[in-house]
């Protein structure tokens, strides 16, 4: 056997005559030969080595007339986007010792046939919303082009019905190929050197490329790639070894679907460290300023890291586990060198610290100036609701909390609750109170502390409401 492989795009096997019923080679001149090779393989190919046709039980010279024929066959069948295949025979006398390329020459063309692999129903809304995501999907194939731009039409990967043969990138210098991979997306009989020369050039436009591969030949353009991914059924050793990720279905949508994933993970992790630093910006306020106020420590070491254990913490994991933004695969990725607080964000995650911790301030000045003992009980009570009511509007960057629903990040939502009842327990029961040094609240103390946080939600709102 001669195995397929993506330059030849064809495979030989070579059996002993006496495998096959007579009827199978009736109308050949067998003469001495005991051995026949069947090749299949693309059509172009097959042509360059094919010396004559079979035709209604002879064997006649492959003329112009006859290849011509075949080609038009071949691109009729490929225009319905089929995948074609030539097949042909040689008959031998003897078997070489060492199986060669060489063996695929001076074959009798049998026939074409063409085989309808249609893509995956998901594919086509895959690549839909990859284009409403700022994402472009680009076809590389080895297929026939013409099988390639009706398989990319139907798919809405191509409008335009343009294609580029592994032939054409050979007679383009880089600085061609450059200019003109931004307006193809279908690259039909290509090989995988093709393959690297075509991340290359997406790479230099200034494209972030991700590129599937399969086969051994494929590695060097999945290690060039900014993000291989390897085909996990299909898929090669070499080429798992080669890329950053495996696709264990072989399914395009799969890879949507992580893009949509790891997004939402990119922009829960933004919110929380926005999240996080302005609750920590509202309580370094309030520990500086209150000494130039004519406070004591307003807050405890102890008070101070049951705080972070709380917000920080508990509120952190629900902030992980929040939903995908309505938008989420409805806008461009973010640049590379685009940072957390970016858009924005930095000047918001510091007015939202400012704003808790002038409150936190406010309160506990008017307690301590009135000769409230209580005074500290809530800066360390009123920081804990602010940074609950904080967490919930920030929970979206583009809807409020009323449009996307208090429920429907439920461990938010439950983790908020136990942070609160938490609360409660340091400040309502005895020891824990002692061990904290905090003094009970009465209820309008609470609900003062209740209507802070409700205060840093409503600002947090209508800022947000501004902002679209």
């Amino acid at each position: 056997e001669l195995p397929f492989d993506s330059e030849r795009k064809r495979m030989t096997t070579v059996h002993h005559l006496g495998q096959y019923d007579p009827t199978v080679l009736s109308g050949l001149e067998i003469g001495d030969k005991r051995y026949i090779a069947f090749t299949k393989g693309g059509v172009d190919g097959l042509l360059d080595i094919t010396s004559h046709v079979w035709v209604e039980g002879k064997s006649l010279s492959l003329d112009e007339n006859w290849k011509s024929r075949i080609e038009a066959a071949n691109e009729r069948l490929a225009k319905k986007g089929m995948r074609v295949l030539g097949v042909g025979f040689r008959l031998m006398n003897s078997i070489p010792e060492v199986i060669q390329t060489d063996l695929e020459q001076n074959i009798t063309l049998v026939g074409l046939f063409g085989m309808i692999d249609p893509p995956r129903s998901e594919v086509q809304e895959a690549v839909a919303v990859c284009k409403n995501a700022g994402i472009r999907p680009i076809m590389i194939t080895g297929d026939h082009p013409l099988t390639a731009i009706e398989i990319a039409r139907q798919l809405g990967i191509t409008e335009n019905g343009r294609a580029l043969t592994g032939v054409e990138i050979e007679n383009l210098t880089p600085d061609e190929l450059k200019n003109i991979v931004d307006e193809v997306s279908v690259f039909a009989r290509v090989a995988p050197e093709h393959k690297l020369r075509i991340v290359q050039a997406l790479q230099e436009k200034g494209h972030i490329v991700s590129m599937t591969g399969d086969g051994v030949n494929d590695a060097p353009a999945l290690r060039k790639a900014d993000i291989g991914v390897a085909m996990g059924i299909a898929g090669t050793d070499v080429s798992k070894e080669a890329s950053d990720l495996v696709l264990l279905d072989d399914n395009f949508a799969t890879i949507v679907a992580a893009v949509q994933e790891g997004r939402t993970i990119y922009d829960n992790i933004r919110k929380f460290v926005r999240f996080s630093v302005a609750g920590n910006i509202g309580k370094v306020l309030v520990m500086l300023l209150s000494p130039f106020l004519g406070k004591p420590l307003p807050l405890l070491p102890l008070q101070l890291l049951w705080l972070n254990l709380l917000t920080d913490g508990l509120l952190g994991l629900g902030m992980g586990v929040e939903n995908p933004e309505a938008d989420t695969m409805k806008r461009k990725p973010y640049s590379p060198t685009e940072g957390v607080f970016s858009r924005g964000a930095g000047i918001q995650t510091i007015w939202v610290g400012m704003l808790i911790g002038v409150i936190a301030l406010a309160l506990g000045g008017w307690y301590f100036f009135t000769g409230r003992p209580e005074w500290q009980t809530m800066i360390f009570t009123s920081l804990a609701f602010m940074q609950v009511f904080q967490a919930f509007a920030a929970r979206s960057d583009k809807q409020s909390l009323f449009e996307i629903g208090f429920w429907s990040n439920p461990v938010l939502a439950g983790l908020a609750l136990v942070v609160v009842a938490l609360q409660m327990m340091v400040i309502y029961v005895p020891a824990l109170a002692n061990f904290f040094e905090v003094v009970p609240l009465g209820l309008a103390d609470l609900a003062i502390s209740v209507a802070a946080g409700v205060v840093v939600f409503a600002i947090m709102e209508i800022s947000e409401r501004f902002r679209k």
